[in-house]
This record gives structure tokens, sequence and C-alpha cells, in this order.
């Protein structure tokens, strides 16, 4: 496990939640980094920032998000501290983090089990059959839209037990913003897409994506796809699958090997990278 003796540069790491989850996803890795002597922060989507059963009671602030404000929100965040960060994002919150690196962002980027940014021609299957409880109608658009239990075991935790599943439901899920999943749903045909790169951005910081073998949101092929789009870039690119690791891989038994790869991916490649938030103006909000 990499320990402040070990750092190079950053010395914060940021974590960003993906859809259906809450912060609260990311409870053992924020204990996990914090022993290890890092400042860890782990803001929630704007007005996703109340705990889980308020959220279930009163999901409306979730139907109001939208891709621009939740990035714009995490690049306001990120640009206030003192020192670039590590940024970590998981499944949405993984394409939030290639936009915020390719913003000038960050010191290292990891996205894990990343949905696709723009230009990601991919769809598995497991992909369309995860997120249709929200794509099967235009109607949800505006809306929050729950995943049933049996819903959630498909998506995030098909390799484990249902009466696992059922309790990981319980404490982590929340209904999911239907605008955000339309939007990546319909990325590549925007132009003006909140989820548009540049991947033949050579200034931005290293960015490693990491894949579940049997993750059925975001499955390998889809992030070896997402990885492959940067090949015109000369910064740092790198890809890492884990066999048998489905979409709940924060939490899944041996999250820790995943947590300790990332972060000792990411604090070897800040000392390669020197970010310099002067290189791109903070962006107007929701653009």
């Amino acid at each position: 496990m990499t320990t402040p003796a070990d750092r190079s540069a950053a010395d914060t790491i940021v974590l960003i939640h993906g859809l259906w989850m809450t912060p609260r996803s990311w409870e053992q890795w924020v204990d996990h980094y914090t022993r290890a002597g890092f400042r860890v922060l782990a803001p929630a989507w704007p007005g996703m920032d109340a705990e889980v059963e308020q959220l279930r009671r009163d999901p409306s602030p979730i139907a109001r998000l939208t891709i621009a404000g939740i990035v714009d929100h995490y690049d306001r965040i990120i640009r206030n501290l003192d020192r670039p960060p590590i940024i970590m994002g998981h499944s949405f919150g993984g394409a939030f983090t290639q936009v915020l690196a390719d913003r000038g962002l960050g010191a290292a980027a990891v996205a894990i089990d990343s949905a696709g940014v723009k230009g990601v021609l991919r769809l598995p299957l497991s992909t369309l059959r995860s997120s249709w409880p929200i794509l099967r109608s235009l109607g949800n658009r505006h809306k929050a839209v729950p995943l049933s239990p049996e819903q959630f075991h498909y998506a995030f935790t098909n390799s484990l037990s249902r009466e696992e599943s059922n309790r990981i439901y319980g404490r982590y899920h929340v209904a999911g913003a239907g605008g955000v999943l339309f939007e990546g749903a319909m990325a590549n045909l925007n132009p003006r897409s909140a989820l548009r790169v540049n991947y033949a951005n050579s200034d931005r910081a290293p960015l490693l994506l990491i894949a579940g073998g049997a993750d059925h949101v975001a499955p390998p092929v889809l992030n070896k796809a997402n990885a492959g789009r940067y090949r015109r870039s000369r910064a740092i690119t790198g890809y890492h699958e884990f066999p048998g690791r489905t979409h709940f891989t924060l939490g899944q038994p041996g999250w820790q090997q995943v947590a300790d790869y990332a972060l000792e991916w990411a604090v070897e490649a800040t000392a390669t990278h020197k970010p310099d938030y002067q290189r791109q103006p903070a962006p107007v909000a929701g653009h």
C-alpha cells in the first residue's frame, strides 16, 4: 500500500461516485486511503449530499441533474484545492473523471468501470439491459428511476448471492438520474455533448482505465474500446482488468486489491506529470 513517504506530488484524492449510488459507495476506500495518510474527498453529485435513506424518501434532487452541471460541480471543487489531486471515478463518475482530466485537471486520473465518453461506440447487450429500466421510456428523462432488487443484482452484483446483493442494495442504492443516463446514451449523436473529450490531448494527466471481468454495466470490451481511443495522445494511458469483478467492485470482497492498484499506479504516474491549471480557464457553468 502506498504511504505518504512514497508520494511525489498529490496529497489529496477526489472520489466521484456513479449512477444509482452516492458517496457512501466509497466508504471503505475513504477509510483505506485516509489510513495511508492521504486527504480524501468524496463529494456528492450536486443536490445528492443527503443520506441514502433521505434520497429514497425524496429523490427529486436526482431528477434535476445534468452531466454538465455535475462535471462543472467537480471542476470547481478541484480548482479550489491547493494542489492538483488524484481523481478517481466509478461508472459515470469514471466518464466525468475523463472529462475533468481533458480539462487539464488532476495530477493523475483513474476511471473504474467507466461509462463511455463521446466517441466510444461499443454498446454491449449487458450494458443495454442494465440501463433499460431508465432507457425503456422517454418519459424517464426528467425522473429519478430506481432499480428493483432483481435489476440491481443483474447490473451491480451478478456474481454475488441474492442475499448479499439485497444487503448491498439496502445500504447503497438510490434512484438513478434519468437525464444523465439519456445524455450518456445520446452522446455520440450530440456534437456538443458534455461527455466529449479530446482523445489526442497530450497535456492531460496520466489516465488509467480499470475494468471488471464480470461487470455487466461496463464490461471489459467497453473499457478497452475507451482506452484505445486515446492512442493518438502522448499522455500516459493505462488499462487493467480484474477478472471476476462486478460493477460493485468498490465493495465486492477483494476491493482492497483494486484500491491499492489504482492508487499505486496513480502515485507513480504523478512523478511524470506536472499539472498546471492555468493551461485552460475554468468553464462557464453548464458548458
